[in-house]
């Protein structure tokens, strides 16, 4: 493929095309990691304000459902840069088996998670309010934790969606792919490594922090 047919026309060259794709997904990250850090810095600030409390929270959560949801994204991460790699080379077939695989194990989060995890938590009366389950002197810290819990894990879960809507898509559209024209793989990879980034985070602020202490 010449260079021409390998960028748009408002790019002077490929080169231009994917160094422009490259920056825009890290400015976009550089807003995301805005969003994020005060979540948790104001998760950390609340803990530090009354810690037995918080990790009498973190004890009621599944830490066999968390190891297992970090190990999914992981692998998915691993698997997608297989994929990366794959088109990188030419194969068009290998980073559609690849993407395949790492969607998986992407949805296999959001089920363990939202369908499993979740489910259990409500059971046992852990979402804040009335019927919390948690009583004595560390119930307010404790709800705390799990108002921090379910909304960082909710909006977790939002980006792994988009995530996986923008695998689904690429997957649809991998003839579009070759050697020399796939930005958008690197520019997904790049968020997809972000989304586990952020859930390497949260994993230690739910379920390991308060069985340490």
């Amino acid at each position: 493929m010449s260079d021409a047919a390998a960028h748009e026309f408002q790019f002077s060259s490929a080169e231009h095309q994917r160094e422009t794709a490259i920056s825009g997904i890290w400015l976009f990250l550089a807003t995301e990691a805005l969003f994020f850090g005060p979540i948790f810095l104001a998760w950390i600030y609340a803990r530090l304000s009354d810690p037995s409390a918080f990790d009498a929270g973190g004890r009621q959560t599944e830490l066999t459902i968390g190891v297992t949801n970090t190990a999914l994204l992981i692998a998915s991460s691993f698997a997608y840069s297989i994929g990366l790699a794959c088109i990188e080379f030419g194969s068009r077939r290998g980073m559609v088996l690849w993407l395949l695989i790492a969607w998986a194990l992407g949805a296999a989060f959001i089920g363990l998670k939202f369908v499993v995890e979740w489910r259990m938590d409500l059971e046992k009366g852990l979402f804040p309010g009335a019927n919390f389950s948690v009583h004595g002197p560390s119930r307010s810290g404790a709800q705390l934790f799990f108002a921090f819990y379910f909304f960082s894990t909710a909006l977790h879960g939002l980006h792994l969606l988009v995530g996986l809507a923008l695998l689904a898509w690429m997957i649809s559209k991998a003839r579009q792919f070759t050697a020399e024209r796939h930005n958008s793989v690197r520019v997904v990879g790049l968020y997809w490594t972000f989304i586990d980034i952020i859930w390497l985070i949260l994993f230690p602020l739910i379920y390991l922090i308060g069985r340490a202490s």
